[in-house]
């Protein structure tokens, strides 16, 4: 399994794969949904009630918090970060859906949001070399419960070379006016709540904006304006599994810092990895401070930076033992001082 697989076990939880480091035998994983049998959010948005089930949506830590008192089968204890997280073996599973066969089965339902999605599909495809066969669905899509009236079009995309050809198009189709960049129309009002710290509004809609994977279509087939985005997820033969090679990572303190970007191959994928160097710490450390790169778990932080930009980093300091070196690299993760962190461009 890799990022954005979703097993579903017996139980009819709904998970999805984070990322490409796991252990043998286990997938670590997010849960995502949860049959309204088993489990019901006060929250109104966490309702998901397109098909014949209703399910609820979890956020933040609520499928962590979930699992860990009413199934603890599916957590897993993780020695170097010394704490549990949610994992499922292949044996737990009542079925695993791959965003790549759920799109085949999207566009074989021949309704409104399968029309929907070819005509964003057929766009790109016209203008690249680009097919059916690098892409997938995730989220309702994926899961059968969207609504034609209200659900976004969820796609993944696979490859690097394959993510560098779609941006390239839709920034083509967006000069052309054939789809729109979603964050060229976005209304800063939507922000009232924003709560990140060094990261302001502006700043945050323009990385959005020229990361190019988040878009509008005025679809005809759906008579309303729909969101679209893409996930960037690695190709197989692009995947590396970096957990058997970790001895142990211990956190040293929160720390600021301008870096530049050394490598950016896999600032698309979750989590996002940035080789980087220190051009400059900021504030006075107890600590020796000489990261080799920055790993973002946090959405908002991917794709941010690109080869050789600049830009101000503020997070967590690890050091990180394997089997064969030591290097320390700045975290950007849910916990304390979450809105405190930041990755952003800046003028070298």
């Amino acid at each position: 399994m890799r990022d954005r697989d979703a097993p579903v076990t017996s139980e009819g939880i709904i998970m999805r794969v984070y990322g490409y480091d796991h252990p043998q035998g286990r997938y670590i994983c997010d849960v995502e949904y949860a049959p309204e049998k088993i489990y019901k959010s006060n929250v109104p948005k966490a309702l998901r009630d397109g098909g014949g089930q209703r399910y609820y949506k979890f956020y933040e830590d609520e499928g962590l918090k979930f699992v860990l008192s009413g199934y603890p089968q599916y957590s897993f204890y993780i020695p170097y970060l010394k704490r549990k997280v949610v994992a499922v073996s292949e044996d737990q599973l009542l079925e695993l859906r791959r965003p790549q066969d759920g799109l085949k089965r999207l566009l074989s339902k021949d309704d409104q949001m399968s029309h929907a999605s070819l005509e964003v599909l057929e766009l790109i495809e016209e203008t690249s070399k680009l097919r059916i066969d690098d892409f997938g669905v995730f989220g309702s899509l994926l899961h059968n419960f969207y609504r034609i009236d209200l659900s976004d079009l969820d796609f993944t995309i696979y490859g690097t070379r394959e993510l560098d050809e779609l941006r390239s198009v839709l920034a083509e189709l967006y000069n052309d006016g054939l789809l729109i960049n979603e964050f060229d129309v976005v209304d800063e009002s939507r922000f009232l709540n924003w709560r990140f710290k060094r990261y302001s509004v502006k700043e945050y809609l323009e990385h959005q904006r020229r990361k190019l994977i988040y878009g509008l279509l005025n679809s005809k087939k759906l008579n309303r304006v729909v969101k679209f985005e893409f996930e960037p997820i690695l190709r197989w033969d692009e995947v590396v599994n970096e957990y058997d090679k970790l001895v142990n990572v211990e956190c040293l303190g929160f720390v600021e810092a301008i870096v530049r970007v050394v490598d950016d191959r896999y600032a698309p994928f979750m989590p996002s990895k940035y080789e980087i160097e220190v051009v400059e710490v900021r504030g006075s450390q107890l600590f020796r401070i000489e990261p080799i790169r920055i790993v973002s778990y946090v959405e908002e932080f991917r794709m941010q930076l690109t080869k050789d930009e600049h830009g101000l980093v503020a997070g967590w300091l690890e050091e990180v033992q394997t089997k064969s070196s030591t290097f320390q690299q700045i975290v950007l993760t849910r916990r304390e001082r979450y809105y405190n962190q930041v990755l952003k461009r800046i003028k070298a």
